[in-house]
């Protein structure tokens, strides 16, 4: 498999640059990042990203999680291995990521669970990441962006 073109966001002037301070931002507002990487490995593996499921499982696994909860968040509804917080993050997730799947795109029993467990800061940094997690996704499927080790660099 071959890249159609460069990232758009290594390819574009200070686009990097915007999306960085948009995740520094994210990652300082109390949520565990664990439960970031969770989010965006999700996200990945519903729009089809090989680049962030493959980056992100990595992230997942430097910060010591171990294979299982890495193995089963594509079914974490069925595996016992996640927090109740870390549920509502993924329930927020998939809703958010999902919004053409029905009428009501972020019912609101997934977003009260979701503010059951996060601050109103802490739930803007989920919403703000997955958004930003759906927009590399976009632009890696897009332009046909190929995994493997250099995402490790990333990590």
């Amino acid at each position: 498999m071959q890249s159609r073109i460069k990232s758009p966001a290594l390819t574009l002037p200070g686009a990097m640059e915007g999306l960085q301070t948009i995740v520094k931002a994210t990652e300082s507002c109390g949520v565990p990042r664990g439960t970031l990487e969770l989010v965006h490995a999700r996200v990945g593996q519903i729009n089809g990203c090989s680049v962030c499921t493959d980056m992100h499982s990595r992230a997942l696994k430097k910060l010591g999680e171990t294979d299982p909860r890495i193995f089963a968040i594509a079914t974490w509804r069925e595996a016992s291995y996640y927090t109740e917080a870390e549920r509502a993050a993924l329930a927020l997730a998939e809703a958010a990521t999902r919004l053409s799947d029905r009428t009501d795109a972020v019912p609101d029993d997934v977003w009260k669970e979701a503010a059951r467990h996060f601050s109103e800061a802490e739930l803007g940094a989920l919403v703000m990441s997955i958004g930003l997690a759906n927009l590399w996704n976009r632009l890696n499927v897009a332009t046909r962006q190929v995994s493997g080790e250099w995402v490790a660099q990333y990590i």
